[in-house]
């Protein structure tokens, strides 16, 4: 436009036709320049002249941080909208609906395996051991250890398990003869006097540790074996016993005093957190695993009773409701603060260039349409001019 209104200015604007041209040329010329000046002014100084109201974003980012924090906070944290897009979305019959399908409750089963898996992973193993080792020492030093034995006996004779339970205790014994032999021999030839052969108390050791096993057996295999039935004589007594006696309360308490002064303790707590922690790992690699299946039907049975009882949405929808408002309440400062400061440490020149760059074209057709109206605005005065002449 520049360039044709130079050249029709420069041949001489003669006739009606030149006229329009020139006066049509010079406005669009003008418009595109005032445009391009207000566009620019936006972003940056013109030309890099220091010119009032110029730069706007750059030197107004902080004020507009603020507005749209408080924008933010009027409009997205209120407890009233945020309650009213609960109700207006109908996100707990669609909630319920998604969940009723099994392969979103597998998916969600999945994440939610992983979840927890990360979660005992960001947990440091030292705080859980000392932890469970704080509390499993509080809670058993509260215990009356000997009474809650016999009524745990008690429970277990009453449900005629005694021939399983003495059966268990056998099998047990022997397999400990039987898994500690060198160690039990090398004890008792070490409390042999000195001047009796070692040779000797093998000989004696192998027979009674022989003795002993057989003894073991024959109670296990014969029903009537007078040993057996003395000694499950003695089980069915010692639950009144347990639960009576102070000489067996006294050292069922010093044996838990001493489990809970040993230092395998914390040894055995770390073990067994390692150990849970191995197995919710496995289990949540396995889509097939115990866990997974278990919660992906704990989600479809939920979705399901959501979906059919009317009721329950209900409740849920109240229970999200007064949630969002406890949060717009409780959080909206902070969030509107949050949004404010981030863009307040936002660099100002790298902001207004960035956004000048992400409205590159529209700000072109900007400068463009800018042009057109000026050429428009210049025609038509032009012709008012003519017509009033």
């Amino acid at each position: 436009m520049t360039a044709l209104f130079a050249g029709v200015t420069a041949a001489g604007a003669h006739g009606t036709l030149l006229g329009y041209v020139q006066a049509g040329a010079e406005a669009a010329m003008v418009g595109g320049v005032a445009d391009w000046f207000a566009v620019t002014a936006l972003f940056r100084r013109p030309l890099g002249l220091p010119i009032p109201h110029t730069a706007l974003i750059v030197e107004r980012k902080d004020q507009f941080a603020a507005t749209l924090g408080q924008f933010v906070q009027e409009n997205f944290l209120n407890a009233e909208v945020l309650a009213d897009r609960v109700h207006a979305t109908g996100v707990v019959p669609r909630l319920g609906d998604w969940l009723a399908d099994t392969a979103n409750a597998g998916r969600l089963a999945g994440h939610g395996a992983d979840l927890v898996v990360r979660l005992a992973e960001a947990v440091r193993d030292e705080d859980v051991r000392r932890v469970f080792t704080a509390e499993l020492s509080r809670v058993l030093d509260a215990v009356d250890v000997a009474p809650l034995a016999g009524r745990v006996l008690r429970v277990i004779l009453a449900g005629d398990r005694k021939d399983e339970l003495i059966n268990g205790i056998v099998s047990v014994a022997d397999r400990y003869l039987a898994d500690h032999y060198a160690e039990l021999r090398e004890q008792f030839e070490a409390e042999s006097p000195r001047w009796v052969p070692a040779a000797v108390y093998r000989v004696i050791f192998d027979r009674l540790h022989a003795r002993l096993r057989q003894r073991l057996a024959a109670m296990a295999s014969d029903p009537d074996d007078e040993t057996r039935r003395q000694f499950g004589e003695w089980i069915a007594g010692l639950p009144d016993r347990l639960e009576t006696s102070p000489e067996l309360r006294e050292r069922a308490e010093r044996i838990k005093r001493e489990v809970l002064a040993s230092a395998g303790l914390p040894d055995w707590s770390s073990a067994l957190w390692q150990r849970a922690k191995d197995a919710l790992r496995s289990q949540a690699a396995d889509p097939e695993s115990e866990l997974r299946r278990r919660l992906a039907e704990a989600l479809v049975t939920g979705g399901r009773r959501i979906e059919s009882d009317r009721g329950l949405q209900d409740g849920i929808e109240r229970v999200v409701e007064l949630g969002a408002r406890a949060l717009a309440d409780q959080f909206r400062d902070e969030l509107a603060g949050l949004v404010t400061a981030t863009i307040e440490h936002w660099d100002a020149a790298e902001t207004s260039s960035q956004l000048e760059l992400l409205l590159a074209r529209d700000l072109q057709y900007i400068r463009i349409n800018g042009t057109v109206v000026g050429a428009s605005v210049g025609l038509a005065l032009h012709a008012i001019a003519l017509a009033l002449a």
